[in-house]
């Protein structure tokens, strides 16, 4: 076996490359986050709003994969998605997820937990409006997460889609839209040096109760 990261890493392996300071510095999870996302979004080189969404099948095995933030406010997370997707099908049959944002270069991570409602009609049309026109034909294209037989017959459906469209306006499909997850749980973590990050976590019972906060050992 080859090995990677040494056993016993040196001292020089624990520094951090400055002192972060005191960062929790709201009461309020969410204001929190807006707060930290504008830091990773100056600082983060790449797509700063990606976050790992963890869903489960129907065996309760989990699944994960990398989407992108699009929105946020009171209510919750909103990310966009093709509905018959694996995570489709999946939120569908268990309307729960977690998500985790790891931002490397201001060395933080959010995670959020909380059940999955859909976004609007409404919403989903506004937001699809705003997509590069390609990546609107994209969505009609697509069968995502179905088997493909090779990239050319994904290429001859957006031809297709492309020919079928012309120059008029491209309605959001039926099968695109959008997620919003409710968080219950939101939990920050710093790291600090030697391993003894902070976390701090918050937790309520359901969408309109008030928030409990607790510091948790590394």
């Amino acid at each position: 076996m080859t090995r990677i990261i040494p056993s016993s890493p040196s001292e020089e392996a624990y520094k951090v490359e400055e002192d972060q300071g005191e960062v929790f510095t709201r009461d309020d999870p969410l204001a929190l986050f807006a707060e930290w996302l504008a830091l990773a979004s100056k600082k983060e080189p790449n797509d700063p709003n990606a976050m790992a969404l963890a869903t489960v099948d129907a065996e309760g095995l989990p699944d994960v994969r990398m989407v992108l933030l699009k929105d946020f406010d009171v209510r919750g997370l909103t990310f966009y998605t093709n509905t018959e997707s694996a995570k489709g099908a999946q939120l569908a049959a268990t309307a729960k997820a977690a998500v985790c944002f790891h931002w490397k270069t201001i060395r933080r991570q959010v995670r959020v937990r909380g059940p999955v409602e859909h976004v609007s009609a409404e919403e989903a049309d506004a937001y699809f409006a705003t997509r590069a026109r390609t990546a609107r034909i994209g969505a009609w294209a697509s069968a995502q997460s179905r088997p493909l037989a090779g990239r050319f017959a994904l290429e001859r459906e957006v031809a297709r889609r492309t020919a079928e469209f012309g120059l008029g306006e491209i309605p959001r499909p039926p099968h695109w839209s959008g997620y919003r997850i409710v968080p219950l749980q939101v939990e920050f973590w710093v790291n600090r040096p030697f391993r003894l990050h902070d976390r701090l976590q918050f937790v309520r019972p359901e969408a309109k109760a008030a928030w409990a906060q607790r510091r948790l050992y590394p």
